[in-house]
């Protein structure tokens, strides 16, 4: 095979895991949407008990609604590891723990820090390991041996890392939404399009949402988006840090899943309790037919970078007002 052919096919390789495209349309007639947070005083899933694997920090639901009610893969922090998992609920909001279910190793590529982080999808589970992050997948037949979702290449946005998945399924095909970080340490949001599961192809428009500007909410990193479909719209919560390291949940709107919009300048999700008095974080939402959107979180009284936060999981509803 001659030079150029050999360039090329390399070239064509790594276009592979490039693509433009967009989510098809959301249900329903567009409407202009004013919503309103009514989050309860209290968590309903608590920091475990001292030598539990979640007892310094219980954040990241990631919740499925099934015929029995609800599953819940959270993570968990002991001081020394991130680990996933496992509560159940007939409701969404009085939880039974049981325990950890996912750890990092013995796959090379996770090291011993996190295994966590993640999304349900089904039967699958996508979750944040490695240094840098990277996105993995557990499945019931174990986890895979390589990374779902990598890196990007040297230079790209997700250079040094990609985290917080979030998967949303429409129109027969998977969009995983997540973190990337680039050399200069700026965390912003992406996308990426999937017929199985596994092979993924992220959007030539990342990123998709940008810091916010100086004194914003969100000046200094986005995180952990949840997205989905109503009133003919695509809606994203995602988390907002500033300067001092609080944690507030924003809002933002899309008509093609790809390219969004801001709503507002101000968080949606702000800071509230004393348990959450400087964190609010990790969305996940369920969508109802009447129109509210039940909404889990990750909440702290403790504005760290990482962990530490003294994290537990509160509940509140979004209302909607059509204007």
């Amino acid at each position: 095979m001659k030079w150029w052919a050999v360039l090329t096919a390399l070239v064509l390789a790594g276009c592979a895991k490039y693509g433009d495209f967009q989510l098809p349309p959301a249900p329903g007639e567009a409407k202009n949407v004013r919503w309103r947070w009514d989050p309860l005083p209290e968590p309903v899933i608590p920091r475990g008990a001292p030598g539990q694997f979640d007892s310094v920090d219980a954040l990241n639901p990631s919740i499925a609604k099934t015929a029995a009610g609800y599953v819940n893969y959270y993570s968990g922090w002991d001081g020394k590891v991130w680990r996933t998992g496992l509560a159940t609920s007939p409701d969404g909001l009085t939880w039974h723990k049981k325990g950890a279910i996912l750890q990092p190793g013995p796959v090379p590529w996770e090291g011993s820090y996190i295994a966590a982080n993640g999304a349900v999808q089904g039967e699958n589970y996508y979750y944040q390991a490695g240094t840098p992050p990277q996105i993995g997948l557990f499945t019931d037949s174990g986890k895979l041996p390589t990374p779902v979702l990598p890196v990007g290449p040297r230079g790209a946005w997700d250079e040094r890392g990609v985290a917080d998945p979030y998967i949303v399924s429409a129109a027969g095909k998977l969009y995983m939404y997540f973190l990337g970080q680039d050399r200069a340490r700026r965390q912003r949001l992406g996308v990426a399009v999937s017929d199985d599961g596994k092979a993924w192809i992220k959007s030539l428009k990342n990123p998709i949402l940008e810091l916010g500007a100086a004194g914003a909410f969100d000046e200094n990193g986005l995180g952990e988006p949840a997205v989905w479909p109503q009133f003919g719209k695509w809606w994203m919560l995602y988390t907002g840090r500033d300067k001092k390291e609080w944690r507030r949940t924003g809002l933002a709107v899309s008509s093609d899943g790809v390219i969004w919009k801001k709503v507002g300048e101000k968080a949606l999700l702000d800071v509230g309790e004393r348990w959450n008095s400087r964190v609010v974080c990790d969305p996940e939402v369920e969508p109802l037919p009447d129109g509210t959107v039940r909404v889990w979180f990750g909440g702290g009284n403790r504005p760290e970078p990482a962990e530490n936060l003294q994290g537990q999981i509160g509940f509140g509803v979004l209302r909607p007002t059509i204007e």
